[in-house]
C-alpha cells in the first residue's frame, strides 16, 4: 500500500450550552459543530507495529496520542495483524478548543480500514469514536452538525456561512477537564439551535442575541487575555465573535475582508496565531 496523506480539519463551536451532569461523569451539551480551513497534515505507511510520530512538543507521540488509540481500537476490532506508521504535521493549536486531536483520531478511524483492505460498519465506527473523545463522532462526517448528549448525538445539516471566520489563538492552553470543574449549567437553551444558527447566516443579531458559550465567563476571569481578543474582534467589525469549545481560541465572522485583515494584523502584533476561512468554506470543494 502507498504511503496516505490526509488532511484532519479544526472545528469550531457555533454556540456551546452546558446542561446537567450526567450520572457517568460527564455533562450534556447542545451545541453546533463546524469545520474551518485549518487542518492538520497525516500520513499513513505500511509498518510491523503501529507507531505515532509528531514533530510538535505539545502534542504527544506514541502511545499517548489518540491516534495510537484509535489504531490500537481498529486493529483488536477487525483483528488486523498489520501495523502502521502515522505522521502528523500539527496545524491545529493543542489545548485550544478547536478538536484537533478529535478531528485526528477521527481520519485514523475512517482512513485505516481502508489502507489495511477492510470493511467496517459506520455504527461499530462511532462506537470506537465514542471511547476516544466526545466529539471524536463528529469528525467521521463531513458537514455542519448540532450536537446532543455528550456531543456524539448528531444532527447533520448543509450551513452556508457567508463570512470570513477570523481563528485567533492567543497561546493559552486551557484544560477541558478544569473548564468542565468549574462551569455553571445553561438554565435556559434556544429551542431550536439548528434554525436559529441557519438564520444567524442572514441576520447576524441573532447570533448576538442568542447564541453563547458557557465556558467564557471561567475562562474570561482566569484567563484575561482571551476576554481581550473576544473584544477586538468585535471593536474591529465582526458580526459575531465567540470562543470555540474549552477555550482559548476566539473567532469571528467579518463581512468585508478589509477589517478582518485589520483585526489579524492587530492581534499578530501581539504574538498570537492567526488563521483566516474565506466565506462559504466546503469540505467538499
Amino acid at each position: 500500500m502507498r504511503p496516505l496523506q490526509l488532511r484532519a480539519y479544526a472545528k469550531i463551536n457555533l454556540g456551546l450550552f452546558v446542561r446537567e451532569k450526567r450520572p457517568d461523569g460527564y455533562h450534556n451539551i447542545e451545541t453546533v459543530f463546524h469545520r474551518i480551513n485549518v487542518y492538520d497534515e497525516m500520513e499513513l505507511t505500511n509498518a510491523d507495529d503501529i507507531h505515532v510520530a509528531t514533530a510538535d512538543s505539545t502534542a504527544p507521540g506514541g502511545e499517548g496520542n489518540l491516534c495510537h488509540k484509535a489504531a490500537v481500537l481498529l486493529q483488536k476490532r477487525l483483528g488486523v495483524p498489520a501495523g502502521v506508521s502515522i505522521s502528523i504535521r500539527k496545524n491545529i493549536p493543542v489545548g485550544a478548543g478547536l478538536g484537533g486531536g478529535s478531528s485526528d483520531a477521527a481520519t485514523v478511524l475512517r482512513a485505516l480500514p481502508v489502507f489495511w483492505g477492510c470493511t467496517i460498519h459506520d455504527h461499530h465506527l462511532a462506537k470506537l469514536a465514542l471511547q476516544l473523545g466526545s466529539d471524536v463522532p463528529y469528525f467521521l462526517s463531513q458537514g455542519t452538525a448540532v450536537g446532543r448528549g455528550r456531543g456524539e448525538v448528531l444532527e447533520y445539516f448543509s450551513l452556508d456561512i457567508p463570512y470570513l471566520i477570523l481563528l485567533c489563538y492567543p497561546d493559552v492552553h486551557v484544560s477541558t477537564h478544569w473548564a468542565y470543574q468549574y462551569v455553571n449549567p445553561s438554565k435556559a437553551i434556544p429551542k431550536n439551535l439548528k434554525q436559529l444558527v441557519v438564520d444567524g447566516m442572514k441576520t447576524p443579531s441573532i447570533l448576538t442575541d442568542n447564541l453563547r458559550n458557557d465556558f467564557e465567563p471561567i475562562v474570561f476571569r482566569e484567563f484575561p487575555v482571551v476576554m481581550k481578543v473576544k473584544e477586538m474582534m468585535m471593536q474591529g467589525g465582526a458580526a459575531f465573535a465567540l470562543m470555540s469549545g474549552s477555550g482559548s481560541s476566539v473567532f469571528g465572522l467579518f463581512s468585508d475582508k478589509e477589517s478582518a485583515d485589520a483585526v489579524e494584523v492587530k492581534l499578530q502584533k501581539l504574538g498570537w496565531q492567526t488563521f483566516l476561512t474565506s466565506p462559504h468554506f466546503s469540505l467538499e470543494k
